[in-house]
């Protein structure tokens, strides 16, 4: 059996083992558990990459031991896990079980797509999140924000990737998409790709070599087609180009973690029908950075930005500074992530409505003024 050396060079370094994650390993070692990175899950179950002498080999380990109601601490692609290799069941073709998971560094989580205020977390223990977004189709800003300010939040550093570039005839067409794109996601590096020629593959790669990436985007985005061109393996699916819209459809249903030939890992992720606020203040903070900036030159403090006078965003809009659609967006999510953790939070529950009342009678003021003013 192989025997953990926190000091020796570790079989798993080339799936993002580092002597961080060995410090918190540290209380298991000694105790016949072993460290591996959990690759996939399902039902249950997780398959996870561990040492074998200077090797590595993949072992299938049931999670019983590690169950909870909370949907943020179930295992995760991506996660470290503390395995059990001694008390598999043979019958069932079980290796271990996991006794328990390594600190996340960082975790992408959206709102679950149900009407309970739970949150689903997509990866774990990330180090870039590659928002994939198709130019087969209209460029849609506001999902570009929408998923940059969830990967702000995570932790992990945003990047996003214009799937399908060589769709777009005119170089000067796709300078402009790419001048739109980065408008929406401030310090964020975007990238026009394409898996059919190769264009910005060997750039994106570059930029994901050695740590760990995750590939997000909705179903069609290109995804599966980009992890197979990262890969330089087909390790997804892509089922026929439909001929009215040129889409692939993404059969991919799990979440599994690859290696990249460059160094690193990348996990791929499901087609994304929708991705929902979950607790994302700080990463809106930094999508929105524009008009953070701006509200800090309002004359009040707790400035809506809807009617209030001295209102500098206003003023941005009102003079061409500011798009009206970039404002719009800012207050859609500021809102639909407000709902999400108003869900859990009795005391911001209060401030809402307490915040709404006051702006009932603010809008009732304005239009008994303006309608003296006619009168």
């Amino acid at each position: 059996m192989f025997e953990f050396n926190l000091s020796a060079a570790h079989p798993l370094t080339g799936y993002g083992w580092d002597e961080g994650f060995a410090e918190s390993f540290t209380p298991f070692a000694g105790q016949g558990f072993v460290p591996g990175r959990i690759v996939r899950v399902d039902r249950g179950r997780v398959d996870a990459v561990v040492a074998d002498g200077a090797g590595v080999r993949t072992v299938l380990a049931d999670t019983a031991l590690v169950a909870t109601s909370d949907p943020l601490r179930v295992p995760c692609t991506g996660d470290w896990a503390v395995i059990d290799l001694e008390n598999g069941r043979v019958g069932d073709h079980i290796d271990g079980v996991v006794r328990a998971l390594l600190p996340r560094r960082t975790s992408f989580v959206r709102s679950a797509s149900s009407k309970r205020s739970d949150g689903q977390i997509l990866a774990a223990n990330v180090d870039h999140a590659v928002v994939a977004v198709s130019l087969a189709d209209a460029l849609d800003l506001g999902r570009i924000e929408r998923f940059v300010s969830l990967a702000w939040e995570s932790g992990a550093e945003p990047l996003v990737a214009l799937t399908k570039a060589d769709l777009v005839g005119e170089p000067d067409g796709l300078a402009h998409l790419v001048a739109d794109a980065e408008s929406v996601a401030p310090g964020v590096q975007v990238l026009a790709v394409s898996s059919a020629t190769g264009e910005g593959v060997d750039v994106l790669s570059a930029v994901l070599a050695g740590g760990t990436s995750v590939l997000l985007g909705q179903s069609g985005a290109g995804k599966s087609t980009l992890a197979n061109a990262l890969v330089g393996a087909d390790v997804q699916v892509v089922q026929a180009i439909r001929d009215r819209d040129g889409k692939g459809r993404h059969t991919t249903t799990t979440r599994d973690l690859h290696v990249l030939p460059g160094g690193g890992v990348l996990i791929d992720t499901p087609g994304l029908r929708g991705v929902g606020m979950w607790d994302a203040e700080g990463g809106l903070a930094r999508t929105f950075a524009d008009v953070e900036a701006l509200a800090e030159e309002c004359r009040f403090q707790d400035c809506a930005h809807e009617a209030e006078p001295g209102c500098a965003v206003l003023e941005a809009v009102e003079y061409g500074e500011l798009p009206v659609r970039r404002l719009e967006s800012y207050r859609k999510l500021l809102r639909e992530n407000q709902r999400i953790v108003a869900k859990t939070d009795a005391r911001l529950r209060a401030e809402i409505r307490r915040d709404w009342k006051q702006k009932q009678a603010l809008g009732r003021h304005l239009a008994e003024r303006k309608r003296g003013a006619r009168e």
